[in-house]
């Protein structure tokens, strides 16, 4: 018969105990870490589908501008040419009216894009919005006031569709008195 030693005993017991706290401290360490990598990855996936979910919905609204500004130069022609039907027959005037009725309906569906015209005739340039096709001297407007629109200008909410084409104002070129233009030379080699 083998006789324990009850100090022995009680050591044993000690340090299984501490075994086992230490194994359940381990792994509720890493019972924290799978959490804290699960909850990483479940929001990495919401972030990406987040993001997927924005990507279309740009893809999907550039590509409704875009085709919404193809059709802008087929409605500039349509509206020129309707804005010629007074000068035109009863008879002309009756199917413009069935075409002015067809352009309304196109400007609507624009307006549901929220796709709309800026005014830009009597503003200033910006180059932002505004395409200079012509230029002209004068002294009645300031310099880069927009004195005439040629084609008009869209944007979708504040994304610009199409820039405006425009002539603007500049303000004249002064001719020098020769005299004054060799004085300012004769300065220029004195510095």
């Amino acid at each position: 018969m083998t006789e324990e030693n009850p100090q022995e005993e009680q050591t044993t017991k000690n340090t299984e105990e501490e075994l086992l706290d230490i194994k359940s401290l381990q792994l509720e360490q890493e019972m924290r870490d799978h959490k804290e990598k699960y909850m990483r990855l479940l929001a990495d996936t919401e972030n990406t589908r987040k993001r997927m979910q924005k990507e279309k919905q740009d893809m999907t609204r550039f590509a409704v501008e875009n085709i919404i500004s193809e059709f802008l130069a087929p409605l500039d022609n349509l509206e020129n040419a309707l804005g010629f039907a007074n000068h035109t027959s009863e008879e002309t005037k009756n199917w413009a009216m069935g075409f002015q009725m067809i352009l309304t309906q196109f400007k609507d569906i624009l307006t549901h894009h929220n796709v709309s015209t800026f005014e830009s005739k009597g503003h200033n340039f910006d180059p932002h919005l505004h395409e200079a096709i012509e230029m002209e001297e004068t002294d009645t407007h300031e310099e880069g006031i927009i004195l005439q629109e040629f084609i008009r200008g869209y944007k979708c909410g504040e994304r610009i569709l199409r820039p405006a084409r425009v002539k603007v104002a500049k303000v004249p070129k002064k001719d020098k008195p020769q005299g004054e233009e060799q004085t300012i030379t004769e300065n220029k080699d004195k510095e």
